[in-house]
């Protein structure tokens, strides 16, 4: 067990809906009403319990249904205003089920590009930032996801790639999930549509998280 963050310190969850989780937009709620109800709720909980007397600021900016181009398109109020200290990202799901859903494919050029355009702003703006990437995820076998193999392959294929590029941690989201699946829960345990993950599995990415900095 590790205090990886030091007091004063401004940690930031930046994604789409699988960290938004209904989190409070209004500024005048409580801090904790603004984490939402999943995996950055969670990090913040199990951190304030080993550690009760920190003052880390942790914030949620996770948008429902955002891509990689959302991110860049609200990076000054999203990013460069709240300073963070050490920024995790997740995303990239939407970019894959957008070509699905309603024929607005994003290509892995495009995704490549957008990424990598997002963490040359983060490494320029904070130089001193940790930045932490997680795969995005879903379960192709479920019956609302077949079909996305070739595509979500192309593009955790790019992000794995920029990880090791930019990131100073990466959590390979997929296959934790896959291998959770394999060994310890029903997928539908972790995740009903294949996409959003259910309390386990947010659970699960909280633990990956907090591991991955040697906090558990």
């Amino acid at each position: 067990m590790k205090r990886y963050f030091k007091n004063g310190m401004t940690v930031l969850f930046q994604g789409d809906s699988v960290t938004d989780c209904g989190r409070n937009r209004n500024p005048r709620c409580k801090k904790i009403d603004r984490m939402g109800d999943g995996y950055p709720l969670l990090c913040k909980q199990i951190y304030d319990t080993l550690f009760p007397d920190n003052t880390v600021n942790f914030v949620n900016r996770g948008v429902s249904g955002d891509r990689i181009r959302d991110l860049l398109t609200r990076y000054d109020d999203d990013f460069k205003a709240v300073k963070p200290d050490f920024v995790s990202i997740m995303i990239g799901i939407n970019d894959t089920w957008r070509a699905f859903d309603c024929g607005d494919a994003t290509s892995p050029e495009r995704f490549r590009r957008e990424y990598e355009e997002l963490l040359q702003k983060l490494k320029a703006d904070f130089p001193s930032a940790k930045i932490m990437i997680l795969e995005q995820f879903a379960f192709t076998a479920h019956p609302d996801r077949i079909g996305w193999d070739a595509d979500l392959d192309a593009k955790r294929a790019v992000t794995r790639e920029l990880a090791a590029r930019y990131a100073d941690f990466f959590i390979p989201i997929y296959d934790v999930m896959l291998g959770a699946v394999e060994t310890d829960f029903t997928m539908a345990e972790l995740s009903l549509d294949g996409v959003h993950p259910a309390p386990v599995g947010h659970s699960l990415i909280a633990s990956e998280i907090l591991k991955a900095l040697q906090i558990l």
